[in-house]
């Protein structure tokens, strides 16, 4: 079942104020990026996102009726941009089962911010040129082992990983690059494979970057015994290959960068369970059906849909989501607890990684 959501009410409000600088919420973070899952469907049935026995052949997602539209997702889109967002994500669930996703690309194109993609790789051999002629700038693919077994142990689907190569190749070769790519760590299933993963990407041009296992949602079974610190991972790969730290590219970026001393490239790593980020974190994620969430680890959401389907005009619909962003005051992996990780939690196939 969808989590619980909040109305918003579309009656007109005063303007929130912006005091002549960026929307910043409570603890001052201003609103940059805007993740849109477009769908809450996969192909894949990933361990520490869409575990098979929760969502088995019974599962009931989402009907096409609840759903927002390519047209209401650039709608919400622009005023999004309006408030000062800079860059747009679609994601799901995997994002490339969601049919004619170019279309929506092509109109997000249109309002000239930084479009990009983060998909199981999975079908983008098939979608890339398509999705760059549109107007996609670049892609992120998730890929967890180059190790058949291990690869298809964690997303228990049967696909090879030779495809999702395929994927990165063909991104590649269609101007989507530099390509990331997103390996979540995990001890004991996969954290032997760091530095195969981290040679297989070396001196290509491509961002490898390692993610710590999260307790997203509360399906995936998290333990903090299970995470792999990013230091860790650092310290594994720099005994074969000395790494020196770089600066972000901009203010409030997830990934914590490192460059190879030989000039072979660089890598990333996600630490938001050891180093957590919320403090700069400048992020806003609508649902696959319209609901504003302000935090990856959010128990509840904001119902934009019934605005959109409620005749309200996008100064109301802007004003609402700006007062929602400055009320803001997540900070989740900063007070991570034994006790707070198992609260009932979004599922990230349904808000997006």
């Amino acid at each position: 079942m969808p989590p619980k959501v909040i109305p918003i009410v579309a009656a007109r409000t005063a303007a929130p104020v912006f005091g002549g600088g960026p929307l910043a919420d409570t603890l001052g973070r201003p609103m940059r990026d805007l993740r849109i899952s477009v769908t809450d469907r996969c192909n894949f049935r990933c361990v520490y996102c869409m575990p098979r026995e929760v969502f088995d052949a019974g599962h009931e997602f989402l009907p096409q009726t609840a759903i927002l539209s390519f047209e209401e997702i650039a709608r919400l889109a622009r005023i999004f941009v309006d408030l000062g967002v800079k860059k747009i994500r679609l994601t799901g669930g995997e994002p490339l089962v969601r049919k004619q996703l170019h279309r929506l690309v092509a109109m997000l194109a249109e309002l000239k911010v930084e479009i990009t993609l983060t998909t199981n790789g999975s079908l983008l051999a098939k979608q890339a040129s398509a999705l760059k002629k549109a107007g996609l700038d670049r892609v992120t693919v998730s890929l967890d082992s180059l190790d058949e077994a291990t690869f298809q142990a964690m997303n228990d689907a049967d696909f090879p990983v030779a495809k999702v190569i395929e994927g990165i190749d063909v991104a590649a070769a269609e101007g989507l690059a530099p390509v990331k790519i997103n390996m979540v760590v995990k001890r004991g299933t996969n954290d032997a494979d760091i530095v195969a993963m981290a040679a297989r990407w070396r001196g290509t041009g491509h961002i490898m970057r390692f993610i710590e296992y999260m307790d997203v949602g509360s399906s995936n079974d998290w333990r903090m015994n299970d995470v792999v610190p990013s230091a860790e991972v650092i310290r594994r790969i720099s005994e074969r290959w000395p790494l020196e730290p770089i600066d972000a590219n901009y203010p409030g970026e997830v990934a914590e960068r490192w460059r190879y001393a030989d000039g072979a490239g660089e890598i990333g790593v996600i630490s938001s369970v050891t180093q957590a980020f919320c403090a700069s974190c400048n992020r806003m994620r609508l649902s696959t059906e319209g609901s504003l969430y302000t935090c990856l680890f959010a128990q509840s959401g904001h119902d934009l849909k019934a605005l959109l389907r409620g005749g309200a005009a996008d100064e109301d619909i802007r004003n609402q989501i700006a007062a929602v962003w400055q009320r803001r005051e997540d900070r989740y992996s900063e007070i991570r607890t034994a006790e707070t990780s198992g609260l009932k939690k979004i599922e990230m196939s349904y808000i997006g990684g």
